[in-house]
């Protein structure tokens, strides 16, 4: 069942996913290439493949907003390089260490984005190019790759109305706004209930808002069906 929920987009929208991370990568990869010269395809971090997917197939997740990307990516190339210098005669106490922290750190910061974990991990396991940037590789190429990404991602999602990126740019459609405030579940009941769940859910309040009001309206709209085809038949009693 979770499974099914999950995966139950469109054909069209698998595609418009797919193009959008094309497009994304192609141009992270052209500006590393552009700006570092010849490490322009090695400094294209592999971690940016991961956050590609989210910000192109799951433009409306919280992991996904532009905080998170930019947040996650820095902070945990700052942890990264930091355990790759002190500990740098234990590549395995520091790449462990330097994902560990970063965790931490995303969830104190609130851009909790787990392709984060792969940059800090790079920062230790990359090898002597990634070494000799020092903190610089805070700059170039994570700094350079992420804003390349989300600015794609922004131009991009726009056109597509039902694709909100960043969503604290849109608000709701009026229809389902109207639907919505005749259901709305407050904010504190949300909090209390995600606070009794204790785990990370990846969803923003809106939609959640959003699916419990055409949930809440199906359902009112299917009880009705119910009673309209129920009537004639009583009445040929």
């Amino acid at each position: 069942m979770v499974r099914r929920l999950a995966y139950s987009v469109s054909e069209r929208e698998h595609w418009i996913s797919a193009a959008g991370g094309l497009l994304g990568i192609l141009a992270v990869l052209w500006t590393s290439h552009f700006w570092l010269g010849g490490h322009g395809g090695v400094l294209a971090i592999a971690s940016m493949g991961a956050s590609a997917v989210l910000l192109f197939a799951a433009p409306h997740g919280a992991l996904s907003q532009p905080w998170p990307v930019l947040g996650g990516h820095l902070v945990s190339a700052l942890i990264g390089v930091s355990c790759a210098r002190w500990l740098g005669g234990e590549p395995m106490l520091a790449a462990s260490l330097a994902v560990a922290l970063s965790i931490a750190a995303m969830y104190g910061l609130r851009c909790l984005h787990p392709p984060g974990g792969a940059t800090a991990l790079y920062a230790v396991l990359g090898g002597e190019t990634v070494h000799a940037l020092g903190y610089g590789y805070l700059f170039s190429p994570v700094l350079l790759n992420v804003v390349v990404l989300v600015t794609v991602a922004v131009v991009f999602n726009f056109p597509f109305a039902w694709r909100r990126y960043p969503q604290s740019w849109h608000h709701r459609s009026q229809p389902v706004a109207m639907t919505a405030e005749k259901s709305m579940i407050p904010h504190s009941s949300l909090v209390y209930a995600l606070s009794q769940i204790d785990t990370f859910v990846d969803i923003s309040e809106d939609d959640l808002q959003r699916i419990y009001a055409l949930a809440v309206g199906q359902h009112h709209e299917v009880a009705a069906v119910s009673v309209q085809t129920q009537q004639p038949a009583e009445s040929l009693r």
